[in-house]
């Protein structure tokens, strides 16, 4: 939350030269290099060539200090992702908002499951409005906008987070390829009876591509809204 500035505490007198968009930037940057785990406040403190407390009269912890670092990364997918054109088809836009989104997360694999819904920070919050734009944009009844923006944030973000963030908790030592090897070789053992599609996909499930699988499922959800939106005249 943000605090009432004033004399910093413990008399850490850098507070006064630090804001919280340096502060979340240097925590950005340690937990690319350490992930989560890695990030504590003495460490960033060191990094900002200050002391805790001076931190804390900014984030009121951890917590908020991650959430605060995704959001950051969100904007990061603005800034990436193609300003909307109005003579462009809205579909386009979305769809390229959507993969910019996914790449700024899956070059932060720690922030993915920190993007929450409904969203409540700034970067998080432009998103959903970006998103709710374009999708009246498309034409489509003004009744149904809530229900598919948020479908399509919530796709975005949340299949995003399903993607990405195994890759976070699963062993350090274990890299996504041979992660998805072992999975695959589980698959493998089970009984074709019960798992007919997952005994026949292993190798799909070993060599796709997360980005490809992002679009495809993305790419349908833009059909059916580009359907809703301009259904096609009865023959």
């Amino acid at each position: 939350m943000p605090r009432t500035r004033g004399r910093a505490p413990d008399g850490e007198e850098r507070a006064d030269a630090l804001s919280r968009e340096i502060i979340v930037g240097a925590a950005v940057a340690l937990l690319d290099e350490l992930g989560e785990r890695g990030l504590t406040f003495r460490l960033l403190a060191k990094q900002l060539n200050t002391g805790p407390g001076a931190l804390y009269w900014h984030v009121t912890n951890k917590d908020e200090l991650v959430a605060l670092a995704a959001d950051q990364v969100l904007g990061h997918a603005f800034t990436a992702a193609p300003a909307a054109d109005p003579e462009e088809v809205a579909g386009a836009d979305l769809r390229a908002l959507a993969i910019a989104v996914f790449d700024a997360l899956d070059l932060h694999p720690w922030a993915a499951s920190h993007v929450n819904a409904p969203p409540t920070l700034a970067n998080a919050l432009h998103l959903l409005d970006r998103i709710g734009t374009l999708v009246a944009r498309t034409g489509l009844p003004a009744e149904r906008q809530f229900a598919v923006s948020t479908a399509i944030s919530y796709y975005i973000t949340g299949v995003s987070a399903q993607i990405i963030a195994p890759r976070t908790t699963a062993d350090t030592t274990t890299s996504r390829d041979a992660f998805l090897a072992q999975t695959a070789e589980h698959w493998g053992k089970l009984d074709p009876v019960d798992y007919p599609f997952l005994t026949r996909t292993t190798t799909d499930l070993r060599d796709h591509d997360d980005r490809d699988q992002f679009t495809t499922g993305l790419d349908l959800l833009l059909d059916g809204l580009n359907m809703t939106a301009n259904p096609r005249p009865p023959a």
